[in-house]
């Protein structure tokens, strides 16, 4: 029973340490990494909180018991807004007129998968207006072919360093541009889609260099910032899309959110894990799709496994007149402005 007391006070105070770590404002990747397994993390805390009470109640058990609610609050306050429990962010559409409807498909294929017609099956189920896939080679470029007849507005970025992109519309594309924000080998699409209505939409689709031990969180912020502040200038009707290496409950996510304006379904309605498809234990919320207030929620799913490590994510969206006044979109603060301009110096 001492061994395992002793064993246990080790984990506690391990879960509790990577806990309150990302509130330090640091850009290392190890530090940042553990914003990722909030979820994870409150389960094992809740775990080692009843095991540690059982096995012993001496003070130190005492104390590392006390750190560990405080880390379990801490833990749940992140996760919380991303559950039915909390208010939904975007809302809803009752209905929705033909031409004010676009829906898409995002997925990160796994550049080494091969199970190319898993994905073209998905994506003639689904049917979407737009088709987001990201890392994606020369291979994934010439297997989405037969997309080319239904999608005959496209832009495809390959590349062999698992940062390639393929963009598929059926809905007429104005200015579409592959840009490098802020790394030469990670590219990002900007363009504008026009809706049956006649209405233009800007989407931004990204893909940045996660955060991991040994690599800085930098060039991952700096880039969601860039495209944050991008947005709030445009104004506009505004998707932004793609696997942002980051989770939803981040600061950055949250500043990203504060600057752009823009909205995430999944607050009031679920995490919608995408990421490790083959491990249900380790999941969390990696790939995203926000849009501006001009918009309503008409459906958000997470798709089937089509043998990537990322599961496809799809939203169906409504562009409405009144959608502005039933949302509160999120606001910068002064301290989100200088926390931006610091993203972007880190990096440059």
């Amino acid at each position: 029973m001492t061994y395992l007391s002793t064993a246990l006070k080790a984990v506690a105070a391990l879960l509790t340490v990577a806990t309150f770590l990302p509130l330090v404002p640091t850009d290392l990747g190890f530090v940042r990494s553990l914003d990722f397994p909030r979820l994870q993390i409150a389960v094992a805390l809740s775990a080692c909180i009843l095991a540690l009470l059982v096995t012993s109640r001496d003070a130190t058990a005492v104390i590392l018991s006390i750190a560990m609610l405080a880390a379990l609050a801490l833990q749940g306050s992140h996760i919380l807004p991303f559950t039915p429990l909390a208010a939904t962010q975007a809302k809803a559409a009752e209905s929705c007129d033909a031409g004010d409807r676009v829906s898409l498909v995002v997925l990160n294929v796994l550049q080494s998968n091969r199970d190319y017609g898993v994905t073209l099956d998905l994506i003639e189920r689904q049917s979407p207006d737009i088709v987001l896939l990201l890392e994606t080679n020369a291979g994934w470029q010439s297997a989405m072919a037969p997309l080319r007849d239904r999608y005959p507005n496209k832009v495809e970025q390959p590349q062999d360093n698992t940062y390639g992109l393929l963009f598929y519309s059926r809905l007429p594309l104005r200015d579409p541009t592959i840009r490098f924000l802020l790394q030469k080998d990670v590219p990002s699409l900007r363009t504008t889609i026009v809706l049956p209505s006649g209405e233009a939409v800007t989407f931004h689709g990204l893909h940045p260099r996660p955060p991991h031990p040994g690599h800085s969180s930098a060039p991952r912020d700096g880039e969601l910032v860039m495209v944050a502040r991008e947005v709030a200038r445009t104004k506009g009707p505004t998707i932004v899309a793609g696997d942002l290496n980051d989770v939803a409950w981040s600061r950055t996510n949250q500043l990203f959110q504060n600057l752009s304006g823009l909205l995430d379904p999944r607050q009031g309605r679920g995490l919608f894990a995408t990421f490790h498809a083959q491990y249900p234990f380790a999941r969390w919320p990696l790939d995203h799709i926000f849009f501006s207030e001009h918009f309503l929620l008409v459906d958000m799913e997470r798709l089937d496994d089509v043998g990537s490590d990322h599961f496809p994510i799809t939203v169906s969206l409504c562009r409405a007149p009144h959608a502005p006044a039933r949302h509160d979109a999120p606001t910068a603060s002064e301290k989100d402005h200088r926390d931006a301009k610091e993203a972007i110096e880190a990096v440059r």
